[in-house]
Formats: C-alpha cells, structure tokens, sequence
C-alpha cells in the first residue's frame, strides 16, 4: 500500500500547482499593456496619418475633392477568463496512476474602439480652407526647420515677390526668381545664426480695451496678454560675407539699411514702413500646389485625366516633396498609396522630401484650432 505522507506530499504539491495557474491571470493587466499600446498605437495613428495627407495630395491632382477623418478617440478593451479545476482519488478506488488530477486553462481577448469625425463645415473652413497666420508659420523655424523650404511651402508671396502659382500661371508655374533668392539667403543666414524670430505678447492696455468695446481681462482691469506678434531679426555678426547678405535681404524687403529687425504680418504688401508682408497659403493651397508636382504616369496626361506635372518650380530643379508613381507597388517606401490602378509614394531615401512632407503634416495639426461637433463614426474593432 502507498505510503500515506506520500499521499500528503503529491496533494499538497498539486494544489500548490492550481493556485499558481490562478493566481497568474488575478494581477493587474494596465500597468503591463500601457507601455507597449500607447507605442504602437500611435505608431499606427501616425502612419494612417501620413498615408491619408499623401492619398489627399493625390486626390488634388486628378481633381478628386480632399477628405479628412479625424480620429477622436482610441479605447483598448481587455477582457481576461480562467478556469482551475482538480481533485484526487483515494486508494484502492481508482488505479494508483489516477490519484491526483487536474486543469486549468486562461483566455485573454482585445476589443478596442475608434471614434472617428468628418472634417466638415465650420471645421473644415478653419482647418483646411483658412489660410494659417505668419505668426503660427515662422516659429517653426526656431526648432531648427530650413525656413526656405517652410516658406515654399506656405508663402504665396512675401512683400509682393511671388512663389510659384500652379498650373495657371504656365508651364514652369510662374513666380518671381528674387523670391527664391530670398529664401536663398534667409537659408544661409539661418545656418550662420545671423537670423531668428522674436515672438513677443504685447499687453492690451484699458484704451485698447475700450476700444475693443470694453472687454478687460478676468480681474476687470481692461489690461491683459494681446495677440502674438512676430520680427524677422537679423543679429549682430562680424563676418563681411553675412554681413553682405543681411543687406541684400534688407534691400529685397524694402528696409532700412540699418535695421535689424522688422515685424511680419499677414498681407501682400507691409501697410507701415519696417514691416515684412507674408500672404499666407491654406492646407488647400498647398496640398493643391504639391499636387501640381507629382509625378504620374505619361498614360493619364495624354488621356486627360490630369495636366502635366510643373517642371522647374522657380529657380529650384525639384519639388519640395518628390512624389513618383508606378505600375508596381515600391519597396519599403518612406509612404505609398494606391489609387485608380497605379501607386504613388515617397522615397525613404529622400530625406528632403521626407522633411518637407513632415512639415506639413506640423502645419496640418497647427492648422487644426477648431474641433466643432460634427459627425461622428464608431468602429468596435474585434
């Protein structure tokens, strides 16, 4: 007969066991998944992101109306079961084989929910159609981005020396060679550290106020932070070559030649002496302008499906985004869509248009001020 403690030893192991199995699916599942969820899913809302900015450039191009979808919300659902179940047979019941047995077994589901909200309306008017103010544009060019390719991108002209325009105005897409010769040398300053942007509040005082028709701020003083403003400044330096292009950009904004900074304002031409007028482009226009350049296939533009693409874009022998188009989907391209049976992308290895199309994707969500209630889509994923 077996051995009693024997009996003890194996039951008390196999309990011990079960527990385990229990135990392990009773802990806390968030601090454990937050890391690894927050991580890919904003990778994947910045993928979708970029994929639906390059699929709208396309639209553009074969006159297709842009669309945008803006995810409002992201809910990752867990959902944890676990059974345990065992017992044991008493001697001379059962064979000895059968003494203790036992199982367990543990499921884990996801079930996670997108919201989603239609660009429209009012939205759609301040996000996409609005052009953006200078004074949200030129800061960006403090984190160190080129402020020639911020400005190709976003300035229709700059005290009257104009980008280029698009399809209309001819094949090379018009615009003045002394407007890239400014961003030539705003580039080069940049670089030299010869140049920056101040962006200053000045307070609104109980004059302004009144006449603003009385508003004051919370204390009820009538005095509180005004509207951001933002200059052009061109530092001090000793070196007679940056010295040189200070004045020639002084000379193509119409400056004193002794000034060292001015302020900049939205418009086609300065309203006051010393000012910098910037005529700001939309996400419309310059999706649109982006359009004009994309490459697609010769098939379409002799069918008439879309014109032919700007060639020299100013003094430039690129576009700010190179955009190719194939047959064949590419591989391990930096962004690719598909659309009417070709496909369209951006090269990995285009850092330059990778940085510009970063850009304005920055624009895009600096452009985004007005979150109104709009239609709404939820998607239960699982």
């Amino acid at each position: 007969m077996p051995n009693p403690s024997y009996f003890r030893a194996t039951l008390l192991a196999a309990l011990t066991c079960f527990s385990a199995i229990g135990l392990s699916a009773c802990g806390p599942m968030g601090p454990g998944k937050l890391r690894n969820d927050q991580l890919e899913y904003s990778r994947a809302l910045g993928d979708t992101q970029k994929h639906e900015m390059l699929l709208n450039i396309v639209r553009l191009r074969y006159a297709d109306p842009p669309t945008f979808l803006d995810t409002t919300q992201v809910i990752a659902g867990y959902s944890v079961s676990k059974s345990v179940s065992g017992g044991f047979y008493a001697y001379p019941a059962t064979a000895v084989g059968n003494y203790l047995f036992g199982t367990g077994s543990m499921s884990l589901g996801e079930s996670p929910t997108f919201t989603y909200q239609p660009v429209t309306g009012q939205q759609y008017a301040e996000n996409v159609v609005r052009p953006i103010s200078p004074t949200v544009i030129m800061p960006l060019s403090l984190g160190g981005l080129p402020i020639d390719t911020l400005l190709r991108l976003t300035a229709q002209s700059i005290d009257g020396l104009s980008n280029v325009r698009g399809l209309g105005a001819g094949p090379f897409g018009g615009g003045s060679v002394r407007f890239y010769l400014l961003l030539h040398d705003l580039r080069q300053l940049q670089v030299a550290g010869a140049m920056t942007i101040r962006i200053t509040t000045d307070p609104v005082t109980s004059t302004d106020s009144k006449k603003n028709g009385g508003k004051s701020d919370s204390n009820g003083s009538g005095s509180g932070p005004g509207p951001e403003r933002s200059y052009l400044v061109l530092t001090s330096t000793s070196e007679s070559n940056l010295l040189a292009i200070q004045a020639e950009v002084r000379r193509l904004l119409h400056l004193d030649p002794t000034a060292e900074e001015a302020e900049i304002v939205y418009g086609p031409y300065p309203k006051h002496p010393g000012q910098i007028a910037i005529l700001t482009r939309s996400m419309l226009a310059m999706l649109t302008q982006l359009a004009y350049e994309v490459e697609v296939p010769e098939g379409d533009i002799k069918a008439g499906r879309t014109p032919p693409t700007i060639g020299q874009v100013g003094i430039e022998n690129r576009p700010e985004v190179v955009i190719h188009s194939g047959k064949e989907e590419p591989d391990d391209p930096y962004a690719a869509v598909s659309y009417h049976n070709a496909w369209f992308w951006i090269s990995d290895r285009d850092f330059q248009s990778k940085l510009a199309f970063t850009m304005v994707q920055v624009l895009a969500a600096l452009a985004a001020t007005n979150h109104t209630a709009g239609a709404v889509v939820t998607i239960p994923a699982g």
